[in-house]
């Protein structure tokens, strides 16, 4: 449901292209192809060998490059980013990617995720006279890079990630070189492509479908991957356990043509409402799904379940993303902004509604207002993912534990508050069989949000979130 419009914000979008004229126009296509992961702020950062040239702002990628002279921002290789800040303010400054220039290398720096040692760190930075400009936790790792004045290379680069915890994934742009890095527990999501002879870095594989690319492999957890006219090449800076790919990303972060840790995301959506169905059947007429990352769900459940499917609610396409605005008021406005039932065909009928997640529970109140309003006789909500009851500290700008419906209220007090005639979630069990193809050391998921078992943790940073 936009996950409830929403307490759920997305992380960001990263995308690199090294070795193509057009770097910069298809850096720009790139990152319009990951809108839904951030709509903050948009940037690119190009090469042309001699110097970086950067063209980025705050708004939506198309407001950002809407007078954009790429003539200006020609170059044969690029980094570029969209943004939904999780830590670090709203501001200018803030839209990455970060550009940091020096008398030997400059550097372009994109990130997607959270350090979650970065107050530590930027303390330690100014106690030897580092000065940052920006309040983006990214701007920490450029200062470790560069701060034994090793220059940018692999070594620098892997002494400072080895420094931070947190999950993250990184793409930095020299004149000579492109790196990318991922996380050793894999938490976030990063894909090479091919273009021709040039090689593409994104967040998403739905990117490369999208400029033309081929999607050549993941970016392994601990790998740090060096592009340049030479190749590439691949350099271990962590050990490896299994992965711990972050499952919100199954759920509702990315667009469902992506395929993440080489599972489909429609598939496993899919997988998550036939789950959901065995799991939690409802004596109902007709499965609808909130839009838009519950349709495959529902088509899943309503599959399983042998009711039919149909499109109860409609989503006004024409509408900006009114959930990023700041007041409970303005959000809850949104929703009836931005969807609408289908009165003559939810009419008289009792209905299966399929939501991805229900975060405050604010949202679902009124979706579910709306149907009977709009004549249904009864609503089951059906959550095709579990329940949210911890905060998140990998990237995701989720709501604090008092703000989380299902870590003050049980299921029953759930479906009081939000008006349901039934509530019931996907189970823990249920969600790791949609995704998880094969417990190997390449497969795995964390559901931290859900369960609480975190698989990084900086003690005293996530201890002082988690009571906030």
């Amino acid at each position: 449901m936009l996950a409830e419009m929403k307490g759920i914000n997305e992380e960001c979008g990263v995308f690199g292209i090294w070795g193509h004229e057009k770097a910069a126009e298809l850096t720009y296509y790139g990152l319009h192809s990951m809108q839904h992961r951030g709509q903050e702020g948009a940037g690119v950062v190009v090469s042309d060998r001699d110097n970086l040239k950067a063209h980025k702002g705050l708004g939506l990628v198309n407001d950002v490059f809407k007078d954009a002279d790429f003539s200006k921002i020609s170059g044969a290789a690029s980094v570029g980013h969209v943004r939904y800040s999780t830590q670090g303010e709203r501001t200018p400054e803030n839209v990455q990617p970060l550009v940091f220039r020096s008398q030997t290398k400059s550097m372009a720096l994109a990130h997607n995720g959270n350090i979650m040692n970065a107050e530590t760190l930027r303390g330690e930075l100014e106690d030897q006279g580092s000065i940052l400009q920006t309040s983006s936790d990214t701007e920490v790792l450029a200062h470790l890079i560069k701060r034994r004045g090793k220059g940018i290379n692999e070594t620098s680069i892997t002494d400072a990630i080895n420094k931070i915890t947190g999950a993250y994934a990184f793409v930095i742009l020299t004149e000579e070189k492109m790196y990318a890095a991922l996380d050793p527990s894999g938490i976030r999501p990063l894909s090479i492509g091919r273009l021709g002879d040039a090689y593409v870095v994104a967040s998403e594989t739905c990117v490369f479908d999208q400029i033309g690319a081929t999607f050549e492999r993941e970016i392994l957890p601990g790998e740090l991957v060096t592009i340049s006219d030479e190749g590439i090449v691949s350099t271990r800076f962590a050990m490896r356990g299994q992965r711990k790919m972050c499952a919100m990303e199954y759920v509702y972060l990315s667009r469902p043509d992506s395929d993440v840790n080489e599972v489909n995301v429609h598939a496993s959506r899919k997988r998550m409402g036939e789950e959901l169905a065995k799991e939690s059947p409802a004596d109902a007429d007709m499965v609808i799904g909130v839009p838009d990352s519950s349709i495959s769900s529902a088509i899943g459940y309503a599959e399983a379940s042998g009711l039919p499917y149909e499109m109860g609610i409609i989503k006004n396409r024409y509408v900006g993303r009114t959930f990023i605005q700041p007041s409970q008021e303005l959000r809850e406005l949104g929703v009836k902004l931005k969807l609408a039932p289908v009165r003559g065909i939810v009419a008289g009928k009792r209905i299966v509604m399929i939501d991805d997640s229900i975060v405050r529970g604010t949202t679902s109140k009124r979706i579910v207002r709306m149907l009977k309003q709009a004549g249904a006789a009864e609503v089951h909500v059906r959550i095709a993912s579990p329940s949210i009851q911890h905060p998140c500290f990998y990237g995701i700008d989720m709501s604090t534990r008092d703000e989380l419906i299902a870590a003050n209220h049980s299921i029953d007090e759930i479906g009081e508050i939000i008006g349901a005639d039934s509530v019931a979630y996907l189970s823990e069990s249920g969600l790791e069989k949609a995704i998880v193809k094969d417990k190997t050391i390449h497969q795995g998921i964390c559901m931290a949000c859900m369960t609480g078992n975190y698989p990084v943790k900086e003690n005293g940073e996530q201890e002082a979130a988690y009571r906030n």
